[in-house]
C-alpha cells in the first residue's frame, strides 16, 4: 500500500522485520529528523510455509541432503527479496524517491558454526530459519547495490536514539506521530521496520554502493550488525 507521495526527489530507504519465510516492510523517505513513510507491504520469501521451515525438513535428512536443501532455499528466497526490492525500488523511483539503504532487523543470540550442531537443537532450528531470510534480504540489498544496514531488535530504540542523534522518547515520539499518519496496520512488525529503515537512511546516505553488507551469515546462521556499510 503506497502511503506517502511526492515528485520531488528525495533518498529513502527499506526496512524489513523478517518472520519465516516473510518480512513486514516499510519504506521512508528523509529527512531523518521527521521521516515520511512511503510504502508498507507483506514481502514473501518462501513458496510455502513448509517449504520455509527448511532447517525443521533438513533435520530430518542425510548431512549432505540437509546442506543442499538449506543452500537451495537461501538462495530462492534471495531471489525472491531481490525480485520484491527491485519492484518497491523501480515503483518508489516514479514518485521521485531514490533508494539508497536497507535496514533489517536482526535476532538475538548466537547459532554454531556447523549445521549438524544447528539440526540438534529446536531452538536453533527456529533462529537459524529466521537467519536464513534475513541473509537473504542482505544479499538482495547488497545485489540492488544498496547500503546494508542490521540493527538488533532487543535494542532497535536505543540503537535509532543513538544513531539518529535523539533521545528514546524523542524517537518512540517519532514512531507513535508515523503511525497516527499512516494508520493501521501499525504494530511492532511496521514500528521496528520503519526504524531500521531511518537508521539505514541515516547511515547509508552517500555509501552506495555497498561493497560488503552491515550482516553477515553462514548456515542461515550468524548476523551481525554494523552501523553503515562502506563502498
Amino acid at each position: 500500500m503506497r502511503v506517502g507521495e511526492g515528485m520531488a526527489t528525495s533518498h529513502a530507504a527499506l526496512g524489513f522485520r523478517i518472520h519465516t519465510g516473510w518480512a513486514a516492510m516499510v519504506a521512508v523517505r528523509g529527512p531523518v529528523e521527521a521521516p515520511l513513510v512511503l510504502d508498507r507491504r507483506r514481502v514473501e520469501l518462501a513458496e510455502s510455509q513448509m517449504s520455509a521451515a527448511v532447517y525443521h525438513a533438513a533435520a530430518k535428512l542425510s548431512p549432505s541432503q540437509a546442506a543442499k536443501l538449506v543452500e537451495e532455499t537461501r538462495e530462492d528466497a534471495t531471489k525472491r527479496a531481490r525480485a520484491a526490492m527491485a519492484e518497491v525500488i523501480a515503483e518508489l523511483a516514479k514518485q521521485g524517491h531514490e533508494v539508497v539503504a536497507a535496514g533489517i532487523v536482526l535476532g538475538g543470540g548466537r547459532l554454531p558454526e556447523d549445521l549438524p550442531s544447528i539440526l540438534a537443537s529446536h531452538a536453533y532450528i527456529h533462529s537459524a530459519e529466521g537467519e536464513l531470510f534475513r541473509e537473504a534480504l542482505r544479499l538482495a540489498g547488497e545485489g540492488c547495490k544498496l547500503a546494508v544496514v542490521g540493527v538488533p531488535g532487543s535494542s532497535i530504540y536505543e540503537r535509532a536514539a543513538e544513531g539518529l542523534g535523539r533521545s528514546v522518547a524523542e524517537v518512540q515520539d517519532t514512531i507513535k506521530q508515523l503511525g497516527r499518519a499512516v494508520g493501521r496496520p501499525w504494530a511492532q512488525d511496521q514500528k521496528e521496520s520503519a526504524l531500521a529503515a531511518s537508521l539505514a537512511l541515516a547511515c547509508g546516505r552517500g555509501a552506495r554502493p555497498a561493497s560488503r553488507s552491515a550482516t553477515r551469515g553462514d548456515h542461515g546462521g550468524r548476523t551481525k550488525p554494523v552501523r553503515r556499510s562502506t563502498r
